[in-house]
């Protein structure tokens, strides 16, 4: 059987708003193994992003946990949280949260940058990755320099130079054309494949969708 990499158990998310508290999340289930490819779909506002977000580390469930290699998340502070995301987890969103101050080669090397990896193996991952992803003549680019797909695959290079256990990537196709979603697609299940990289994949294309190993489907805050 495969290891069980992440794990949300009865993980309820609610926001206070003017209206009054709204639950988001109504006792979320779920877990994926390592080296997994999963799909996870539903309508606008079912409560997909907020999954992700928690799953990710980025928040905290309002009750229930999220393990990881059953350690308990809830259990980290604020820097060892950062520190667990840095080194763990990549992400990759439909806005591809690129700095338009850096170039391409910089954006990549952010991470490692943050956690403290030597300069040099840190570049040599860089260039490694984005040639890997077919853009090694555009290191010195700027984002607003770069197609959206050519963003994207920075975005991913930059998600995978810390050598994640799994990458969430939240509607990643959503802000490009179908050609290059596709591609983008296509290079997920080849890096799942090559490097055993677990990914869980937002998307609203069933197509892409019906390519994972597994599909989880959120409807009004629960897992249908």
């Amino acid at each position: 059987m495969s290891e069980k990499l992440v794990e949300a158990l009865n993980v309820t998310r609610s926001f206070r708003t003017a209206a009054g508290e709204l639950t988001v999340l109504k006792g979320i289930d779920l877990s994926i193994n390592a080296g997994e490819m999963v799909g996870i779909v539903g309508a606008s506002g079912a409560g997909k992003s907020t999954l992700m977000h928690i799953l990710g580390a980025l928040d905290r469930p309002s009750s229930g946990k999220v393990l990881f290699q059953n350690s308990d998340l809830s259990s980290m502070d604020e820097n060892a949280l950062a520190r667990f995301r840095n080194a763990t987890i990549g992400f990759v969103f439909q806005f591809h949260h690129l700095l338009p101050e850096f170039n391409a080669l910089e954006n990549v090397m952010m991470p490692g940058m943050i956690s403290g990896m030597p300069h040099q193996e840190n570049e040599e991952k860089a260039l490694s990755l984005l040639g890997e992803l077919g853009l090694s003549a555009r290191l010195k680019h700027r984002p607003g320099q770069l197609s959206g797909g050519e963003q994207q695959r920075v975005a991913v290079a930059r998600a995978l130079i810390q050598e994640p256990k799994i990458v969430l990537a939240d509607e990643p196709t959503g802000n490009l054309d179908t050609a290059t979603g596709n591609d983008l697609f296509e290079l997920f299940l080849e890096i799942n494949k090559r490097r055993g990289t677990a990914f869980a994949v937002v998307t609203h294309n069933k197509a892409l969708s019906d390519r994972c190993h597994s599909v989880i489907e959120i409807a009004d805050g629960m897992v249908v």
